[in-house]
């Protein structure tokens, strides 16, 4: 990877792309960092392919000429997943942004990397179905796919692994694969749909993705309640999975994450205590009768301000609410940048988990509200740290890093769906052992040159 190779590729680039290749400053710039903590590097440049059959010309230029390929689609990723940390091209997906075809019966469809979620579901709105992972940002279908994406509805829906039927890929080596098919299930061969789910484009470049949907719910219904500790309330969703109670999201935020939403929400205080956001799917009976259940249950474990709203200005304002955490966390703090991490543990260990994590953030004494998708296990640390404080940035890093060996301890792993990237890269061999080498031997017999988003999830030689 030398700068002669890549200034070859990006001549070359520029014959089969014109001016959907650029070198401009302001591009690069906007390509050369994700919403992670990591530094941002610079693109040599970013190329805009339209169709898979550029995005194979692409890659049989950079691989002849050993230039790095990052793949982009909206930078919401958490962990420095698309900075080109060697320069080379960013590749961005943005103009292959088409529902390709819906298929009602089947509750499929067919979309290009560069749809997004909101936009699918606008598309669908008609159908009467939808496409279910909601990670809060509104990423593409190509990087959610990518770094396994999931999110509030995962409880009930599942992640990306669970609602991904099929792909295309462009290798390396420019060569074009499909894997899987619009089966419902399939025995044949190895699942290689499920190996570039979460590969970060380490492996391949997403082009197109064949996709779950599911029927839009007759009924919808939200409700909001406060528990005497974060511990009660992870116990009363223990209790409540355990009845079989189809809970479609389960939101966990502590005290201090509610102190700065009312901060950031004065027009909806809520009492300043561990919460519970929640939402039921179903019939108009079915959900009532859920809502019922669910009540019950928390009373047993001491809740309180129990409320529930149908009305969808309601539940919409919920959730912005509970979307827009990331900016209440930082409202604790005026001026304050976040340092975002995850981790994620069996949920029968997870108040354990967290009250391990208060006791290091008191130890760190750095403010980290903390957010959590409670039925799977999977909770969010915002570290809120000085602009320019090196000192507390190092406090973060240390508190992050025990957090991530904490989780380790219970069972757990490092991250539930923001990913590795290069942020949390160090930890795979701890939390995989002999199987990270495997990772690496897969990565150098599909990318033998390193091209595909080097310095990312594995590390290897090229050859």
């Amino acid at each position: 990877m030398t700068a002669e190779n890549i200034a070859r590729a990006i001549e070359q680039l520029r014959e089969l792309l014109g001016d959907r290749l650029s070198t401009g400053s302001s591009v690069r710039e906007l390509h050369s960092h994700d919403e992670a903590y990591t530094p941002a590097v610079l693109p040599d440049a970013v190329a805009f392919p339209e169709n898979t059959a550029e995005v194979s010309a692409i890659m049989k230029i950079c691989s002849a000429q050993r230039c790095p390929v990052v793949a982009y689609g909206v930078g919401t990723s958490l962990e420095g997943h698309v900075v080109p940390v060697n320069g080379g091209l960013t590749l961005d997906t943005s103009r292959m942004n088409r529902v390709l075809t819906v298929f009602d019966s089947d509750m499929n469809a067919v979309v290009q990397p560069g749809v997004t979620r909101t936009q699918l579901n606008e598309e669908l709105r008609a159908t009467g179905l939808m496409f279910t992972v909601d990670p809060g940002a509104d990423a593409t279908m190509g990087g959610m796919a990518a770094t396994r994406a999931s999110g509030t509805n995962t409880v009930r829906y599942g992640t990306m692994r669970e609602n991904v039927l099929a792909l295309e890929v462009v290798l390396a080596d420019g060569r074009i694969i499909r894997t899987g098919s619009r089966a419902r299930k399939s025995a044949s061969g190895y699942d290689l749909t499920h190996l570039f789910i979460g590969s970060e484009g380490t492996l391949g470049i997403i082009t197109e993705l064949t996709v779950r949907l599911v029927g839009q719910p007759d009924t919808i219904s939200a409700a909001t309640c406060a528990f005497p500790s974060v511990k009660d309330a992870v116990d009363s969703v223990i209790m409540a999975i355990q009845m079989g109670i189809p809970m479609a999201r389960i939101e966990l935020l502590d005290e201090m994450q509610m102190k700065g939403m009312n901060i950031y929400n004065p027009d909806m205080l809520m009492p300043e205590k561990p919460h519970l956001f929640l939402e039921f799917h179903g019939t108009e009976a079915g959900v009532a009768e859920q809502v019922d259940m669910f009540n019950s249950v928390a009373q047993e474990f001491g809740a309180s301000e129990f409320k529930h709203a149908s009305r969808t200005e309601d539940r919409n304002r919920l959730w912005k609410a509970r979307h827009n955490a990331f900016y209440a966390g930082k409202a604790l703090r005026q001026g304050a940048e976040g340092v975002v991490t995850d981790c994620c543990v069996p949920i029968s260990v997870l108040s354990d988990c967290i009250d391990r994590a208060r006791e290091l953030i008191d130890q760190s004494g750095l403010l980290a509200p903390i957010v959590g998708h409670v039925g799977d296990g999977n909770f969010h640390l915002l570290i809120l740290v000085e602009p320019g404080n090196e000192e507390e940035m190092q406090r973060a890093a240390t508190l992050s890093s025990a957090i991530n060996r904490t989780a380790l301890e219970f069972g757990g792993t490092v991250t539930g769906e923001h990913g590795i990237g290069s942020g949390k890269r160090k930890y795979m061999s701890q939390e995989h052992g002999d199987a990270y080498e495997l990772m690496a031997t897969l990565k150098s017999s599909m990318d033998p040159l390193d091209i595909l988003n080097p310095g990312k999830v594995v590390s290897v030689t090229a050859a």
